[in-house]
């Protein structure tokens, strides 16, 4: 058996062929770190499983879990380990989106955050060509700035860069850091915007701590995500979807992605010990199912849904819906009933088959956090999305929170073979421009549509938060780094 599989692999290696493509289909490879043990300041929510030898809100039968237990959370075993499983599922490697998982990134100690981050940094500036090489060219630096610079040019680099964080734990200190280690998405366990419930679930921040955190997150042009959590004790599926609604007509939130994870009754939990006494019961899978369906219908077309269910493994799960395939059947549900479905990741080019046809760049206005928010996408006819940009608007500072160009990831400079042509839509009247998914122009167009609308809105220079390894992308467009950001002045319209 091991022959034959190793047979295919190399096979599958020689012929391209990309393995779960769903790792890479939007655009980038997702490489994830997990972070120690730690107990959370504030104690432990009601839900939260919360064992000792593993990250607080996570169980020791989830995978990525499972795989850092195994290297007894080590960083640098961690990021071996995984680039050389995505080499050989044959994932391109040289943009890559690192995610620390495992609790509050910033209630750690500051030396394990760098540790965490600059290791990062040093195993990626190495050279991962060949998957049985691992890091015989590893680059250790003398610091997280030498680290950041040298990714700049390196074969991996870091295009973006999230933490999980609380929204107690964005402080105007704490997002100066962030923006040090390169930071570009954060993501916030928000779960339901009652403080009522959050008393009860022992949450430890208030709702106005969610509407703080968002404000300081967006003006530092970080791109926000929410942790959202339908189902929990004290709340049922009429609150909810009104609370959820709340997320996106309240100016104070407006989220650009989301994670929705119903809550269930996992063993360890202090929920276990008390779900039948204070009278809770779990929605099983139908009211999940349509307690999904109904919030997915809600979600705007500037927002994308990461996730849908936690990976917890039946043997783990005491009550609730263990389906984590729902997320598939309700998009499928969703698609047969042409359902009005504008989220991001349903219209993503790499999860629908366009037809060859011209593309234009479409904006949606909506104010969120004491801003003006612009979000630029390139689309079809059919609305199926190709790239997509976020310029936010305060009263001293035009910035772009994020570029993003769907489809296959592609190794810098490479072309994608065999795809159909598409057509980008000029806004000028010059000739179309032939394109598709990556390294075609389609960011460099969204980026002279950002740096127009903020030079009409009276601002002199535009800034990008930027991942370490996309800052040379920039510099190509006219950006110099100042600070944590690229910045690039504006001249005047003719």
């Amino acid at each position: 058996m091991q022959i034959k599989n190793q047979q295919v692999l190399q096979k599958e290696l020689r012929e391209g062929i990309v393995k779960k493509p769903v790792r890479s289909k939007a655009g980038v490879t997702v490489l994830t770190v997990v972070l120690k043990p730690r107990k959370c300041d504030h104690g432990v929510c009601l839900y939260c499983p919360g064992g000792d030898d593993v990250p607080q809100s996570y169980t020791n039968k989830s995978p990525a879990i499972m795989r850092a237990l195994a290297l007894n959370y080590d960083v640098e075993k961690q990021v071996n380990a995984r680039m050389k499983v995505l080499k050989e599922m044959n994932h391109p490697l040289d943009k890559i989106e690192v995610i620390i998982l495992g609790g509050t990134f910033m209630q750690y100690d500051i030396e394990y955050q760098e540790y965490v981050i600059k290791t990062t940094y040093d195993l990626l500036n190495g050279d991962y060509a060949y998957a049985s090489r691992g890091t015989e060219n590893i680059k250790k630096s003398k610091n997280l700035e030498e680290a950041k610079k040298l990714n700049e040019k390196s074969k991996h680099r870091v295009v973006a860069l999230c933490i999980e964080n609380r929204p107690d734990n964005c402080s105007e200190g704490e997002i100066k850091r962030m923006l040090s280690y390169g930071c570009t998405r954060v993501e916030l366990g928000v779960q339901i915007l009652d403080d009522e419930i959050y008393k009860k679930i022992n949450r430890g921040h208030t709702v106005k701590d969610v509407v703080d955190a968002t404000q300081r997150l967006k003006d530092a042009g970080f791109k926000v995500g929410y942790h959202i959590m339908p189902g929990l004790p004290f709340s049922n599926p009429k609150k909810d979807l009104r609370l959820f609604k709340k997320v996106f007509s309240d100016e104070d939130f407006k989220p650009d992605q989301i994670k929705i994870y119903p809550c269930q009754v996992i063993k360890g939990s202090a929920l276990e010990k008390n779900w039948k006494k204070i009278g809770y019961k779990p929605y099983d899978k139908n009211q999940t199912r349509d307690v999904l369906e109904e919030m997915i219908k809600l979600i705007p077309e500037y927002c994308r849904v990461m996730r849908v269910m936690r990976e917890i493994p039946p043997e783990k799960l005491v009550a609730g819906s263990d389906d984590i395939g729902l997320r598939s059947q309700v998009e499928k549900k969703l698609r047969e009933d042409n359902s009005d479905v504008k989220e991001i990741r349903m219209r993503e080019v790499g999860f629908n088959l366009p037809r060859v046809a011209r593309l234009e760049i479409d904006r949606v206005n909506y104010k969120a956090s004491g801003g003006s928010e612009i979000f630029l996408q390139v689309i079809d006819k059919d609305r199926i999305l190709f790239g997509l940009l976020r310029l936010r608007l305060t009263n001293d500072k035009a910035i772009v929170r994020e570029l993003h160009v769907y489809g296959q990831a592609l190794d810098l400079g490479e072309s994608f073979k065999g795809a159909h042509p598409t057509l980008l839509r000029p806004r000028h009247g010059s000739e179309p421009t032939s394109t598709i998914a990556q390294h075609r122009g389609l960011g460099k167009r969204l980026m002279l549509e950002a740096e127009k609308i903020s030079r009409e809105n009276g601002f002199k220079k535009i800034a990008v938060i930027s991942g370490v390894g996309v800052r040379e992308y920039y510099k190509k467009l006219g950006y110099k780094k100042e600070g944590e950001y690229m910045v690039k002045k504006l001249e005047k319209s003719l």
